[in-house]
């Protein structure tokens, strides 16, 4: 494993304000990647790449001593990065505190992931808290435009969220309405992956419910029937979703149930879509045009295309 020392280790990408919706012009969606190091390392190895880099808790971690700090990867990770990714959680903890409010925390390897972006892949809420209060900084995004809490919503960890938001106040609200490069907030992602308590957890912080994803215009309403969720459908109308809202094509969620077989969303839907609104747009009725309603090709989306009028 190829280890360099940079002498910079402030790599932020504060991207809250310089993220402009663009609904014609999104960046090029990409995979999301939460693999980052993962498998980078054999178990016998961590141990003998700590101690080439001098990481003995007796010598090192008794002592402000900066080359531990200083120490990347070829992939951009620095030992907390790979003491998170492989569990060395005493490691991990000792360069935490070492490092209160010190730039180290917030270092993003070459998938912009900061160690708290790890923290939650691998599913360590106590290491959550802690990166939070030593000062990591939860609205860094991966070069996904994921922060901590999409990759949350989007894993349903529910532990990790209770966490993030807790530690989170000052910037909860921004947190929670960002868009990652694919268009969806975290109540997207949310509903998307089907996780109902996360949906009403975002929505009792302050989530927009009718907010649209920036790709095509989706609420969470229209992406539950896409999903062909009823339950989801049934808890976003019960939180307060507008059924009478479009997406950028000019349809309701109830324009989304023609060609599914879900009768119970689409009795939901038609019981509370106005009147005048429950019938397709007519240049929109024939089958060819149909099949411009599938939305599903976003890599955050988990269903297959769906072609309508068949």
């Amino acid at each position: 494993m190829a280890v360099h020392r940079v002498p910079n280790h402030n790599q932020m990408d504060y991207n809250f304000d310089d993220v402009e919706p663009k609904h014609g012009k999104m960046l090029p969606c990409q995979e999301d990647r939460f693999d980052s190091g993962l498998d980078s390392l054999k178990e016998d190895e961590l141990v003998s790449d700590f101690e080439d880099m001098n990481m003995n808790a007796s010598e090192n971690f008794t002592q402000e001593y900066e080359p531990w700090r200083t120490a990347v990867t070829e992939d951009g990770d620095t030992l907390l990065h790979l003491a998170i990714i492989h569990e060395a959680t005493e490691h991990a903890q000792q360069m935490i505190k070492l490092s209160h409010n010190h730039p180290f925390l917030n270092v993003q390897n070459h998938q912009r992931q900061t160690a708290l972006h790890l923290a939650v892949i691998t599913e360590q809420p106590q290491l959550v808290e802690r990166l939070l209060k030593a000062g990591c900084d939860a609205r860094l995004s991966d070069d996904s435009g994921n922060t901590a809490l999409h990759i949350a919503c989007k894993r349903g960890s529910l532990a990790c969220f209770g966490v993030i938001t807790q530690n989170s106040q000052r910037h909860l609200a921004a947190m929670v309405s960002f868009a990652n490069y694919n268009g969806h907030n975290c109540l997207h992602l949310a509903s998307i992956n089907g996780y109902i308590s996360l949906v009403e957890s975002l929505v009792q912080l302050g989530a927009d419910i009718n907010a649209q994803e920036q790709c095509s215009g989706r609420t969470s309403l229209h992406l539950a029937v896409d999903l062909q969720n009823p339950a989801l459908v049934r808890r976003l109308l019960e939180l307060g979703a507008e059924v009478n809202c479009f997406n950028y094509g000019g349809f309701t969620p109830y324009h989304l149930t023609y060609g599914r077989h879900n009768e119970e969303i689409r009795r939901q839907l038609y019981e509370k879509t106005a009147q005048e609104l429950r019938e397709l747009p007519e240049s929109e009725s024939d089958e060819s045009d149909m099949e411009d309603l599938d939305t599903s090709e976003d890599e955050d989306s988990p269903y297959d295309d769906i072609k309508f009028g068949k």
